[in-house]
């Protein structure tokens, strides 16, 4: 409501005061005051048209659209109130001799319409940036019911003060008004890019700067008081992101300096330009640093070319993991795509050095430990896996863990025996950026044992390296730390990109700006 309220209080006696301003000038002249009726009661008309258009457009849209026209909206509002204040602070001494040249001109023309056109178009100016600044206002406000009401309520208490001071009732030291209701309306524009910057978010438009900076539930509990005066008043939310926070600085510090800079401390006409241009450079300097420190403040990528650890079915034991990049193969005929992608081979080694390879077969993504991962798989036995033909008994009973497997004696069986080898099940892993976060074998083997004076074949398990799989705990620490890498990787968009270049479109504008002014300078100077 308070924020509703000085929106209709300040822009409602800017319009009164335009009004009133024309009025008394006709009035010393003696022309009625109609025509200026008509056109100011056109555009206030028109002014709440443009209010309703919006607010009506805004509810009508689907949730992801209505987001994107409140930060239109908002932004466009914020730039009206910037547009405003340095306005007024400019012309605000020459505004009644303005409109007294243009009144002037209209009654010499002898033109009504152009007089009522006059007042039309001088106050829709200041119609449509309310409008516009309230529906911004409404759509921040936690009770629109209350927001409504002190719009109201400032527009009626602005109409009555411009009556007085028409009247000459009463005195108002304009230029301290509107200094103060200036600086608290930076606050509020600073809460609606705060505001517009979540909304643009929410769109999908803004997706770097989101970790949250501090929580303010400890300042301004939720329902309280103090929580509508935070959010619903100046537009600050309770969980504030990094943009939000760095827009509301970067928009709230220069333009307070420009509101309460004191007029002693300003520089020299003369001075401007070269003030200016040292700004600009100061600015551009900034962005360069940023462009080429920030990228450094991120951490190293993770996983990277390390091996990850597997256990397998052997307690104690245990094979590492990595997957190598050959050159290009079409993949069609195992992933079904058609396209051509690099040959990846799974590499396992062995608690011994012994390595086994896998020629590994794309199956597209899948959701895997909260994360979207390429998924391979291979089906073959290793490539390079050489199974001996024969065994000893002692080779059988290394195969077996260190025991004979039951029903076989080496007395009674000697050896060696003849052995024919069977794999089953599959190797499957899931990496993100060519780098595992998981990976696990249900591959088996059996072998078939004959001779070496067994009276029948018999088949037996073998266990060993065959069944592996990654520990649970090292794929959480893995999805982690990529989670935390690719979050660093992405708000640092923000410090080495985004920021640089605003700060590189705000040296630009000092450049230009300082140029124009020293061009002033050269054509006002006397001439020796």
């Amino acid at each position: 409501m308070l924020a509703t309220f000085v929106i209709g209080l300040r822009e409602g006696l800017e319009a009164a005061l335009i009004v009133g301003m024309i009025a008394a000038f006709l009035r010393r002249n003696g022309v009625s005051l109609k025509p200026m009726w008509l056109g100011v009661g056109a555009a206030v008309v028109l002014s709440a048209v443009v209010g309703i258009v919006l607010e009506v457009v805004s509810a009508a849209l689907p949730q992801q659209q209505q987001e994107a026209m409140e930060t239109v909206i908002g932004a466009v509002a914020v730039v009206i109130v910037t547009f405003m204040i340095v306005w007024m602070s400019k012309n605000s001494r020459s505004m009644k001799s303005t409109l007294e040249a243009h009144a002037d001109s209209a009654l010499k023309g002898g033109s009504v319409v152009a007089l009522a056109g006059m007042a039309f178009l001088a106050v829709l100016r200041e119609g449509v940036e309310t409008a516009v600044f309230m529906v911004a206002a409404f759509q921040s406000s936690l009770s629109p019911l209350a927001a409504g009401t002190g719009a109201v309520l400032g527009l009626a208490i602005a109409t009555a003060i411009g009556f007085l001071l028409f009247r000459g009732a009463i005195k108002l030291n304009l230029a301290k008004f509107f200094k103060a209701t200036g600086v608290f309306l930076v606050f509020v524009a600073a809460g609606l890019v705060m505001k517009s910057l979540r909304t643009a978010h929410e769109a999908g438009w803004v997706n770097v700067g989101q970790d949250t900076t501090i929580s303010l539930g400890w300042l301004a509990p939720n329902g309280s008081a103090r929580a509508a005066i935070l959010t619903g008043v100046f537009g600050i939310p309770g969980d504030p992101r990094v943009v939000e926070v760095l827009g509301w600085a970067l928009y709230l510090v220069p333009m307070l300096a420009f509101i309460l800079w004191p007029r002693t401390w300003r520089p020299a006409v003369a001075a401007v330009p070269r003030l200016q241009f040292v700004s600009a450079g100061a600015l551009g300097i900034a962005a360069a640093v940023l462009i080429i420190a920030a990228p450094l403040a991120i951490p190293a990528a993770p996983l990277g070319e390390s091996s990850t650890p597997a256990i397998t079915s052997t307690p104690g034991a245990g094979v590492s993991l990595r997957v190598t990049t050959g050159g290009n193969t079409a993949l069609a005929a195992s992933s079904g795509s058609g396209t051509t992608a690099s040959a990846k081979t799974l590499i396992v080694t062995g608690a011994n050095g012994a390595e086994s390879s896998y020629p590994l077969s794309a199956h597209g993504t899948e959701s895997h430990a909260g994360r979207t991962a390429s998924v391979y798989s291979a089906t073959a036995t290793p490539e390079n896996r050489q199974e001996p033909a024969s065994l000893t008994v002692a080779a059988l009973t290394e195969l077996n863990g260190g025991r004979m497997p039951v029903g076989i004696s080496p007395s009674s069986n000697p050896g060696p025996f003849t052995a024919a080898w069977t794999h089953k099940g599959q190797v499957t892993v899931w990496l993100v950026n060519d780098s595992i976060i998981d990976a696990v074998n249900s591959q088996s083997a059996t072998l078939t044992l004959s001779g070496g004076g067994l009276a029948s074949a018999r088949t037996i398990a073998v266990s060993g390296e065959d069944g592996w799989h990654v520990p649970e705990e090292h794929v959480s620490a893995a999805v982690t730390e990529l989670n935390s890498f690719e979050s660093a990787s992405a708000e640092n968009v923000l410090w080495s990109r985004y920021l640089p270049a605003a700060f590189i479109v705000a040296a630009l504008t000092l450049v230009a700006a300082g140029r124009r002014n020293r061009r002033q300078l050269l054509v006002t100077a006397p001439s020796p």
